[in-house]
């Protein structure tokens, strides 16, 4: 079993053909990112579209529900996930959409799953090999275990737990502005932990010791109940993977502030409020 939730690009170099190799590269509002991985890609790396492998179409659930469990097995096994090799996401996003397939497999019992730290931007600075063109992925084995492996909160119970974080920018955090939702602002109570404070200046995550000072500040802590929202459900899963990297155990709460702005009975907090 993994020890970290990230590999680091040597790593995976000397691992190449020992593990199957996820594409998540996927933008908020932009293309598909199958472009991108045609043009150039990890060797062996299989494309996974955040849209339709990862999340299920938009509704009350918010703009990025959870998929079906058996389409996403599905999708996994099309992808050549295996239950008994490990896999390696990554994006070009710092890892913010990588974060989402991580977590998926986390929660439906792949024990053995780490992001690529720093993505393809990473691959591509420290002179890793390129293939270009698709991939057809030999079958994989992946089935849902039956339960979640990983903590998930819903609406209902998000105001009950210790520390409740948002992933979100700070000026959407905020409620100044609101780019993408109906509603600005944000659950009341939550402490904002934006993704960039996972970060160090080049792209890369804080080591563990350093992620544990971030989140204690905000309190989250070994043995509090954490619970993690951004937009639409997709960020929210890197301050999950800092927190494990931390030594802290979170919950998701999946339809995050999309799905929470669906009821307006639910209350809303803006810091200018």
């Amino acid at each position: 079993m993994a020890t970290s939730p990230l590999i680091s690009v040597s790593d995976l170099r000397s691992r190449l053909g020992e593990v199957s190799v996820l594409d998540v590269r996927w933008s908020l509002g932009g293309p598909p990112g199958a472009d991108a991985f045609a043009a150039g890609h990890v060797p062996g790396a299989a494309y996974v579209d955040l849209d339709t492998a990862l999340s299920d179409p938009p509704g009350p659930g918010g703009r990025h529900p959870l998929p079906d469990p058996e389409r996403f097995a599905a999708a996994m096994r099309d992808a050549g996930v295996r239950h008994d090799r490990p896999v390696v996401v990554y994006d070009d996003w710092q890892g913010r959409a990588a974060a989402r397939a991580w977590w998926l497999l986390r929660l439906h019992g792949h024990h053995d799953v780490r992001l690529l730290d720093g993505g393809w931007g990473a691959w591509r600075e420290a002179g890793g090999p390129v293939e270009s063109g698709g991939t057809t992925p030999t079958a994989g084995d992946f089935t849902v275990s039956g339960h979640q492996h990983m903590p998930v909160v819903e609406a209902g119970e998000v105001l009950d737990v210790d520390v409740l974080l948002d992933a979100r920018a700070p000026e959407r955090y905020s409620g100044a502005v609101e780019p993408v939702d109906p509603v600005a602002g944000h659950i009341p109570g939550a402490r904002n932990v934006p993704t960039d404070a996972n970060l160090g200046p080049e792209g890369r995550f804080l080591a563990g010791e350093d992620l544990a000072r971030v989140y204690a500040a905000v309190g989250a802590v070994p043995g509090a109940q954490v619970a993690v929202y951004c937009g639409s459900g997709i960020t929210a899963a890197h301050d999950v993977l800092a927190l494990v990297a931390a030594g802290v155990r979170a919950a998701l709460f999946p339809g995050s502030w999309s799905a929470w702005v669906t009821d307006p009975a639910r209350p809303v907090e803006r810091s200018a409020d």
